[in-house]
C-alpha cells in the first residue's frame, strides 16, 4: 500500500477524539500514515499519534460547507495519492465522504467499526439491519473510502513527536449551497457522540424535572454524555439532539446506561454495539436486559439516586 490519510477533524483548533482513535488504528493496518486536516489547527502534533505527514488545506471551514470541504479534501487526496481515506462518521463527514467517492469514481464503506487489510485491500466491518448484525464488506477500488464510528478502537497516548505540515492549496468549486446562519445547539455537557460513556433515560423519568435531577446528575458524577430514548425526547425531557437510536444518534461507548428503558428495536439500532450495558428497569420482562452486560430490576428513584451518591463518595 502506498498510504493510508485519516480526517482529522477538530473543533476550534483542538483535534477530536476521532483523530487521534483513527490514526492509532490507521498504524495498525501498515503502510505510510498521513493526516488531512481542514483549516486552523496544531497540524504538526499529529504526528504523536502515527502521522508521518500531514497535508493541511488553509480556509474558514467553521460554516461546515460540505461542498468546500469537499473540494479542499479533494486537493488533499490528490496531493497525498493514498489507498485508503478513513474519515469519522461525523455529520460532516458523512456528507463530504459520498461527494468525494463519487468524484473519484471509487467505492465507499459507511459506519464502519472494524478495518482489516486482506490481499492489499480494505475490508470493513459495519452493523446493518438496525445492527442486529454485522457485515465484512472489501473494497478494491483506489482509493477506497471509510467512514468509522466514534470509539471503535482504542486511543493511543501521543508520543509526543512532530509530523512535518504540507500546505495543500485548493480552489472551490460553484457553489451549490449557501450557508445563511448558522444556530449551535445548547451546549450540555460531554458531546454525545464522541463520550466514552454515556447514561440515557426513558419514559420512566416521567418528567423534565425528574429527567434533570436523576439523569443528569448520575451523568454529571460520571463524566458521562447524557442521551434520552425517543419516548423522552417526544416528552420534552430532554433535547431531540440527545435522542439515541434510530432516528437519532448512533453510539458506541465503553459504557452505556439505560435507565428507565424498555429496549425497543429502535433505540438498540443506536446503542447495541456499546462495549458494555447496563440496564437499570424495574420490569424483569423489559427487552434491554436481553442485550445488557449487566442488569438491575429496581425502582429507577431509589437505585439511581443510592448509585450516584456512592460514585460520589468513591
Amino acid at each position: 500500500m502506498s498510504g493510508i490519510l485519516v480526517v482529522a477533524e477538530h473543533s476550534g483548533g483542538t483535534f477530536k477524539a476521532t483523530a487521534s482513535e483513527l490514526l492509532g488504528k490507521a498504524s495498525q493496518l501498515g503502510g505510510t500514515v498521513y493526516a488531512a486536516v481542514l483549516g486552523d489547527a496544531p497540524a504538526a502534533s499529529l504526528g504523536g499519534f502515527g502521522a508521518s505527514k500531514v497535508f493541511q488545506a488553509a480556509g474558514d471551514f467553521g460554516t461546515h460547507d460540505s461542498g468546500a470541504a469537499a473540494d479542499a479534501l479533494a486537493a488533499i487526496i490528490r496531493a497525498a495519492d493514498p489507498d485508503i481515506v478513513i474519515a469519522p462518521a461525523s455529520y460532516e463527514m458523512r456528507d463530504v465522504l459520498p461527494r468525494l467517492t463519487a468524484r473519484f469514481d471509487s467505492a465507499m464503506a459507511s459506519e464502519c467499526n472494524g478495518l482489516r487489510i486482506d490481499g492489499g485491500k480494505l475490508v470493513a466491518r459495519r452493523p446493518i439491519y438496525a445492527g442486529s448484525i454485522e457485515s465484512d464488506v472489501t473494497i478494491s477500488a483506489r482509493p477506497a473510502f471509510a467512514t468509522v464510528r466514534p470509539n471503535s478502537f482504542d486511543k493511543p497516548a501521543s508520543t509526543g513527536a512532530s509530523a512535518p505540515v504540507e500546505s495543500v492549496a485548493w480552489s472551490a468549486t460553484t457553489p451549490t449551497t449557501k450557508v445563511v446562519e448558522t444556530l449551535k445547539p445548547e451546549t450540555r455537557g460531554i458531546d454525545l457522540a464522541t463520550a466514552s460513556k454515556v447514561v440515557a433515560g426513558g419514559r420512566s423519568l416521567k418528567s423534565k424535572e425528574s429527567f434533570d435531577s436523576v439523569i443528569r446528575t448520575l451523568g454529571e458524577v460520571m463524566g458521562a454524555g447524557v442521551g434520552a430514548s425517543r419516548a423522552a425526547t417526544d416528552a420534552g425531557y430532554a433535547d431531540h439532539s440527545e435522542q439515541v437510536g434510530q432516528t437519532g444518534q448512533t453510539v458506541a461507548p465503553n459504557l452505556y446506561l439505560a435507565i428507565g428503558i424498555s429496549g425497543a428495536i429502535q433505540h438498540l439500532a443506536g446503542m447495541r454495539t456499546s462495549k458494555v450495558i447496563v440496564a437499570i428497569n424495574k420490569d424483569p420482562e423489559a427487552p434491554i436486559f436481553q442485550h445488557a452486560s449487566y442488569g438491575i430490576v429496581g425502582d429507577l428513584f431509589e437505585v439511581v439516586p443510592a448509585l450516584t451518591e456512592a460514585l460520589k463518595n468513591a
